[in-house]
């Protein structure tokens, strides 16, 4: 421990700067460094922290309960692309007028589509009302994104979708 005064003496001595690295700890804690080498080591290493976050991307698919069977298939084979990418799905069905008062119908599709993705997903977020819209998200399996960046149709499945039954537990 020494006192501020003699601690820049001594970076003055060094021709160098007086730099606090800890304010919060007891006592404070300073440095005789190169301030600006020290600003630039700090901005590489929290360049080089922000490229090794894993961003993930939630895609999303809107359905209507009237959507047919069609419709319904070509975006569940989009999801799956997507989510053999490793980027989560958040399905949402939104009713209009009165189709609020038959929710039944949406939580069969979004059944459906959980039960048509369950190789490749499990469901993050059971099936919930937003106002006028029901949403569901599906995370990818680690291993189904895994297999399919290595190509390997014998992946094991570490996460298992929910079943059906508690799908409509979870919606209640």
């Amino acid at each position: 421990m020494v006192s501020i005064e003699e601690a820049l003496r001594i970076a003055e001595a060094a021709g160098l700067d007086l730099v606090e690295v800890a304010a919060n700890s007891k006592p404070p804690v300073c440095r005789v460094v190169n301030y600006g080498k020290f600003t630039y080591e700090r901005t590489k290493k929290e360049r080089e922290a922000r490229k090794a976050q894993k961003k993930i991307e939630i895609k999303e698919i809107r359905l209507r309960p009237k959507t047919t069977e069609h419709h319904r298939g070509f975006k569940t084979k989009a999801a799956r692309g997507w989510l053999l990418e490793g980027k989560k799905v958040r399905v949402r069905i939104r009713f209009r007028g009165r189709e609020r008062d038959y929710p039944e119908i949406a939580l069969q599709d979004l059944k459906e589509i959980a039960a048509e993705l369950q190789d490749v997903s499990f469901i993050e977020q059971a099936p919930a009302f937003e106002g006028r819209t029901l949403l569901m998200v599906l995370a990818p399996n680690e291993g189904a994104a895994k297999a399919a960046q290595v190509e390997k149709p014998e992946a094991e499945d570490t996460n298992q979708a929910q079943p059906a039954e508690e799908l409509e537990e979870a919606a209640e």
